[in-house]
Parts: C-alpha cells; sequence; structure tokens
C-alpha cells in the first residue's frame, strides 16, 4: 500500500507503525520525506503533526481537571475573562456590518472541549469572516494571552452548545492550561507530558540539528506532488519563536507520538507512568455530543461517529462500503498535511500514519485502514 501512494503520486513519502497486543506488528516507510535532497521517508523523519498537537492539548487540560482547577460546566469566563462578553453573529445587514445578539447561555469549559463553543477558524461567513481575519487572532506573533484577547473580540458562529464547529477552541484550551497552571503552556506540557513519557523528539522548539530530518510538505496541484516553497512550508519551531499553540504546531516522529498513543491505549498509563486516571481518559474517549446537535460540519464525513474531548470516538461499525474501516470504541485525530493516528481498544492496537501531503487526503487513510483491517472488516463481533 505505501510503495503505491508513492508509486502513483498519492505521496513523495509516508510510513506507517502499527502497535498492537502489546509489541510491533509493523513498521514500513517509502518513498522521499524531501524529494529534492534525495532523502527517504525513515524512521527517525520529523514531521509536522498540525492538528494531532490537539489531543496533547486536551490531556493537558484534563490533568488539571483531575486536580480540581475547574468544573467542566464551568463558564469559560470565569478562568477566562476575555470571553465574558462574546456576541453571537445573526448575519449582516443591508450595509454588510456584522448583527449581533446576545449568547442563549454562556460558554462552558466542556464547549471548548468538544468544539461546541461556537468560536471559528477565521473561515466564517460574511462580516463575521472580516472580522476575525482584522483580528487574526491566529498570527504567529500573537501570544496565547493576545489570542485568547483577539478571539474574545470575534462573534460566535453559533450559540454556545448548539452545534459542532472545528475551531480555535483547542488553542483556548492552551490558553486555559497556562492560566490555570502559571506555567507557559508549552513549559508544561513538556513537564507533565513530554518528560514523564520519555517523548524526546516532540515539542514546539526544535534545535537547528534536527532541521535535516525534518519532511518537507508537498501540495498536489495539476496532477504532480510540488514542494511548499520553504518560506511556506517550514515551522517556526526552527526559526528561534516557536508558535506554541494548542491546536497546532508540534513536530514529532512516529516513534515518539507512538509513546503518547500507547499511553492512550495503556488507560492513562506508560510502562509505569500516570498521565491521566482511567476514568478521565473514559471520559475524554465517550462521545459527549447531544443528539441534539444535528449541525455537525463535516465530521460525518469521517464515518459513524461521535466526539468525546479532543477526539473523534467510533460509535457504529462501518455503514457502507466507502466508509473507513475500524472498530466501535476506537479514537483517533489526524492533521492537515494528511496525518492520521488511532487507538484501538476492542483489538490493543494503535497505528500512526505519517505523511506530508497537502490539500488533507482522506483516501490515503481510507487505503490505510483497509490495510490494517481488511477491506471488508466490520469490527470484533462483525467482521468478515
Amino acid at each position: 500500500m505505501l510503495t503505491g501512494f508513492v508509486t502513483n503520486q498519492r505521496v513523495a513519502g509516508a510510513a506507517v507503525l502499527v502497535w498492537q497486543g502489546g509489541r510491533e506488528r509493523y513498521f514500513g516507510a517509502a518513498g522521499l520525506a524531501d524529494r529534492e535532497a534525495a532523502r527517504p521517508f525513515a524512521r527517525d523523519t520529523l514531521v509536522q503533526i498540525f492538528s494531532m498537537t490537539k489531543p496533547v492539548t486536551g490531556v493537558a487540560l484534563m490533568q488539571l481537571w483531575e486536580q480540581g482547577k475547574f468544573r467542566l460546566d464551568d463558564p469559560l469566563a470565569l478562568h477566562l475573562p476575555e470571553f465574558a462578553a462574546v456576541q453571537v453573529y445573526a448575519g449582516d445587514d443591508a450595509a454588510g456590518n456584522a448583527v449581533l445578539r446576545a449568547p442563549i447561555r454562556p460558554i462552558l469549559v466542556r464547549d471548548i472541549l468538544r468544539h461546541t463553543a461556537g468560536f471559528t477558524y477565521q473561515d466564517g461567513p460574511g462580516a463575521v469572516g472580516r472580522i476575525a481575519m482584522a483580528e487574526d487572532p491566529l498570527a504567529l506573533d500573537n501570544s496565547l494571552a493576545e489570542f485568547g484577547r483577539r478571539l474574545g473580540r470575534v462573534p460566535l458562529l453559533h450559540d454556545p452548545g448548539a452545534q459542532w464547529s472545528y475551531s480555535a477552541a483547542v488553542d483556548v484550551q492552551a490558553l486555559l492550561v497556562e492560566r490555570l497552571s502559571g506555567q507557559p503552556f508549552a513549559q508544561y506540557v513538556q513537564q507533565h507530558i513530554f518528560v514523564p513519557l520519555a517523548m524526546k523528539e516532540t515539542g514546539w522548539a526544535q534545535p537547528p540539528s534536527a532541521r535535516p530530518r525534518l519532511a518537507r510538505i508537498y501540495e498536489a496541484k495539476g496532477g504532480a506532488l510540488v514542494p511548499m516553497p520553504d518560506a511556506e512550508w517550514l515551522a517556526p519551531n526552527f526559526a528561534g519563536k516557536p508558535l506554541t499553540m494548542g491546536g497546532s504546531g508540534l513536530v514529532s516522529s512516529v516513534d515518539d507520538y507512538l509513546r503518547f498513543a500507547r499511553m492512550l491505549l495503556g488507560r492513562g498509563t506508560l510502562d509505569g507512568v500516570r498521565i491521566l486516571k482511567p476514568a478521565t481518559l473514559a471520559l475524554m474517549t465517550t462521545d459527549q455530543l447531544d443528539p441534539a446537535i444535528a449541525g455537525r460540519s463535516w465530521l460525518p464525513d469521517k464515518g459513524a461517529l461521535g466526539f468525546g474531548f479532543d477526539f473523534a470516538v467510533r460509535t457504529a461499525p462501518p455503514q457502507n462500503a466507502a466508509e473507513n474501516r475500524g472498530a466501535v470504541g476506537e479514537f483517533f485525530w489526524d492533521g492537515w498535511p494528511s496525518m492520521l493516528f488511532w487507538v484501538d481498544p476492542a483489538n490493543d492496537m494503535v497505528v500512526i500514519f505519517a505523511t506530508q501531503k497537502l490539500p488533507f487526503d482522506g483516501t490515503l487513510h481510507r487505503d490505510i485502514r483497509a490495510a490494517v483491517y481488511g477491506a471488508d472488516y466490520l469490527g470484533p463481533s462483525g467482521a468478515r
């Protein structure tokens, strides 16, 4: 499968690592991490994992929940006053200005964990999109504190709790970690997750010596894979001023991220080190979306899923031949350049798929899952 991806120019290079039954069952890599430098995609290749950063942030925040630092149903503004005056976008008036109203209820902490707060990713319609672009909360030179101030001035796309909409909510989680812990977010994660799990390669800040191992990002254009210009793809991680946001920004390797994923598979523990309690992890990996939340953006495109806290959660076997294979109870997330990982407790398994291809290509994920499970797999009680 991996060789075919490269041969058919679906990716420049990729790797897959499968851990199952307490041991490594498979590692494979194909193609090139940097085609122009003729550098193979290898086991120690570093990749920008983008939104696979989000589960790390969720674990950090839920550690603080275990310590009693907040309640899930606390109003967000109780801890982050910059969100006390948020308003909801209700369309544009005749002059094209945003019509705003008060939300029906406050944003709760659980809303930022399950993407139901109503925040945008700077892609909102009409005037709210223009406001988001002007505020530019995710600008690379914004601190988390400045990000929060700017996002608090952007109207919500919908009432809190009304819809699932993917957004900068996980960056708000990072700000909350910083505020509640009294530590810079990256420092907190390093001390409480990366060091205890012996994740030596993962971080927002990377030493210059690691730069030659970083995979290049390629864009599919006109039937070919075109390298992104250095100014666009090279992470600020290597520029001396890393952006330590909660929703993106980490650089890692397949082996290092496996340490994090194995902790999740181990119900919060790896090699005798506990990061989260089993009950906390169960809460994060259980569907937290009310059945009344019908608006779920593109989440249904990923399969028969709900959403927990920073994880998509499989709630039913694959419903048709086109859907990704998997087992009920699995939880996962992916990253913008077609990255993917999933944890499958029913099969005692973790899979990590690493590549750097834009735009996001979900067909790669479907094919990798078919290679792992078999094309007709329906789960432990329904496999064919």
